[in-house]
C-alpha cells in the first residue's frame, strides 16, 4: 500500500489498499467475480479497485474517518483481475468482502451493498456480477426456501418424476368464470399445476377475489375427479404488503397448497412472503418477471445465476430457470449452472457452466426450477435430458392450444412425460431414443399423436446472448 495513503485528495483506489493481489480470501468472505469494462485509459486493476472500493468503503477522494475505523478489515480487496478470453477490453474481478458488511438474513443490505452504487460509475463502460460465492456463516442467516423440494413432493405425494404445469392463457382478458374452466380441464387431463401469470393481478376485467374462488372450484373438482392433489399457482402480487398477505390469507382459506408472486415486488417483500409461506404451510412460486431487463446482456446487470442465489436464500420454493429447448434465453451450459444453484448442496466451481466459485449451501433447503416458455410434448426427452426429474415443466400453449382441447393437451403432457420416465427407468438412452418413444406412445394416445403431429418439429433456434466465455465452451444441444 502506498505510503500516501492518509494524504488529502484523490488518490487511485489501488493505492488505497483496494487492490490486494496477496490477498488470501477467508472461508467467511462473501466472493463476488464482476465482469468489468474500463474506460480506455483505466488499467484494469484499478477498475477492479474501483469497484471493490465503491462497492464497500470508498468515496472519490480521501476522507480522515477511515481512520476512526478498522479500515482494512471493512474495505473490499479486489484480489484477481483475469483478461476475458477473446475480449480485449473486458476482465474478471474477484472482489471479497468481510462478513461483517452485511446485515444477516437481508437479501435487500446484501444487494444494496454488492449492486448498490458501482454500475453507474463512470470509470467502467460496463458492469457485470457474474457469480458469488456466499459463505456458510451468511447462509446459516438466512431461512431459505419455506419448504423445499423434499417437502414439496411429500405435501403432494408425488415423486420419480417432473411435474407438470401450464399458464392460463389468454393471461389477460377472461371472465373469472372461463379462467377457472381452464384450470378444471388442464388439471382433468393430467397436470399438477396450473398457474397465474405474471402480469394477472386484479384487473377490472377479473378481480383478484373472483379468480381466486373459481380456481379453487376448478382445483377441488379436478382433485375429486383424478384423486390426486392439484394446485392452482393464485399470484397474490399487488401494490402494497398489506394486499399481499390479504390475498394470500384469502387463498389459504380457500385451501390452496400455494401461491406466486412475482420478482418485481422486491427483495424485502420476497422475503416478507417467504416468512408467511413458512409459517402458513403454502408453497411458494416465485416468477421471476422482469429479471432480464438486467440479466440477459453479456457485459452489463446481474447474470441470472446470482438472482438465484439471492432467491434461494430468500426462500422461495420454485423460480422460473429456464427451458434450453423452449422460447426463452438459456444457454445450454448456463442453465444447468442455474439448476446446480437451486437444487444442490454443494456445488464446485465450474467455468463450464458459468460457475465461478465452490457454493455450500449447509443443508439450506433447494428451491424447485420451473422450466417454461415455448415447451411442447415433443420436446419431452429433451427436458428430462437437461432439466432432471427435479424441476416443473410447464406448458401453456402446448397444453392449452391442442386442436382437441385442453384436457387433451395435459393428457397428452402427461403420457409423454410417463413414457419417458419409463424408458429412463428401463435403462435406455431416452434422448437418443426419444422421439421414437414418443411415437410409440402415441400408438396408445390420440391425444398425444395430435401433439406430435401439431408440435412434433416445432424449435426456437437462436444464438444465446449470454453464454459461459471464461473457457471454451460448446453451445449445441
Amino acid at each position: 500500500m502506498s505510503s500516501g495513503r492518509w494524504s488529502a485528495g484523490v488518490i487511485p483506489y489501488a493505492e488505497m489498499g483496494y487492490w490486494r493481489p496477496d490477498y488470501e480470501p477467508k472461508d467467511s468472505d462473501v466472493l463476488a467475480a464482476f465482469r468489468i469494462t474500463p474506460q480506455p485509459g483505466v488499467p484494469p486493476e484499478e477498475a477492479g479497485a474501483a469497484v471493490a472500493g465503491e462497492s464497500s468503503t470508498a468515496t472519490w477522494t480521501v476522507v480522515w474517518t477511515d481512520r476512526l475505523t478498522a479500515y482494512e478489515n471493512y474495505q473490499a480487496k479486489c484480489y484477481r483481475v483475469d483478461p476475458v478470453p477473446g475480449q480485449d477490453d473486458q476482465f474478471i474481478a474477484h472482489i471479497a468482502y468481510d462478513l461483517d458488511l452485511f446485515e444477516e438474513g437481508s437479501i435487500a443490505n446484501l444487494t444494496s451493498s454488492i449492486i448498490g452504487n458501482v454500475f453507474g460509475f463512470k470509470a467502467l463502460k460496463a458492469l457485470r456480477l457474474e457469480d458469488m460465492r456466499i459463505p456458510t456463516h451468511y447462509v446459516k442467516t438466512f431461512q431459505g426456501p419455506a419448504h423445499g423440494i423434499v417437502m414439496e413432493r411429500e405435501y403432494l405425494g408425488k415423486f420419480g418424476r417432473p411435474l407438470l404445469g401450464a399458464t392460463v392463457k389468454p393471461k389477460l382478458g377472461l371472465s373469472a368464470r372461463n379462467y377457472g374452466r381452464v384450470v378444471y380441464e388442464a388439471l382433468r387431463g393430467g397436470l399438477d399445476f396450473t398457474k397465474d401469470d405474471e402480469n394477472i393481478n386484479s384487473q377490472p376485467f377479473m378481480r383478484w377475489r373472483d379468480r381466486f374462488l373459481y380456481c379453487m372450484e376448478g382445483v377441488n373438482r379436478a382433485q375429486a375427479a383424478t384423486g390426486e392433489v392439484k394446485g392452482h399457482y393464485l399470484n397474490v402480487t399487488a401494490a402494497t404488503m398489506e394486499d399481499m398477505y390479504e390475498r394470500a390469507e384469502f387463498a389459504k382459506e380457500l385451501g390452496s397448497v400455494i401461491v406466486m408472486i412475482d420478482l418485481t415486488i422486491g427483495y424485502t417483500a420476497i422475503q416478507s412472503m417467504a416468512k408467511w409461506a413458512r409459517k402458513n404451510g403454502v408453497i411458494l412460486h416465485l416468477h421471476r418477471a422482469g429479471h432480464s431487463t438486467y440479466t440477459r446482456q453479456k457485459t452489463h446487470g446481474v447474470n441470472f445465476r446470482v438472482i438465484a442465489k439471492w432467491m434461494r436464500l430468500a426462500g422461495v420454493d420454485h423460480i422460473h430457470a429456464g427451458t434450453v429447448v423452449g422460447k426463452l434465453e438459456g444457454d445450454p451450459n448456463s442453465v444447468r449452472g442455474y439448476y446446480d444453484t437451486l437444487r444442490l448442496d454443494k456445488i464446485a466451481a465450474d467455468p463450464v457452466k458459468g460457475l465461478y466459485f465452490d457454493q455450500e449451501w449447509a443443508s439450506l433447503p433447494g428451491t424447485m426450477p420451473v422450466a417454461s416458455g415455448g415447451i411442447h410434448a415433443g420436446q419431452m426427452h429433451q427436458l428430462l435430458h437437461y432439466l432432471g426429474e427435479d424441476s416443473i415443466l410447464q406448458f401453456g400453449g402446448g397444453t392449452i392450444g391442442h386442436p382437441m382441447g385442453i384436457a387433451a393437451g395435459a393428457t397428452a403432457n402427461r403420457v409423454a412425460l410417463e413414457a419417458m420416465i419409463k424408458a429412463r427407468n428401463e435403462g435406455r438412452d431416452y434422448l437418443a431414443e426419444g422421439p421414437g418413444i414418443l411415437r410409440a406412445a402415441a400408438k396408445q394416445s390420440r391425444e398425444l399423436d395430435i401433439a406430435l403431429s401439431t408440435w412434433g418439429d416445432i424449435t426456437f433456434t437462436y444464438e444465446s446472448t449470454d453464454t459461459p466465455d471464461v473457457v471454451e465452451t460448446p453451445v449445441s444441444i
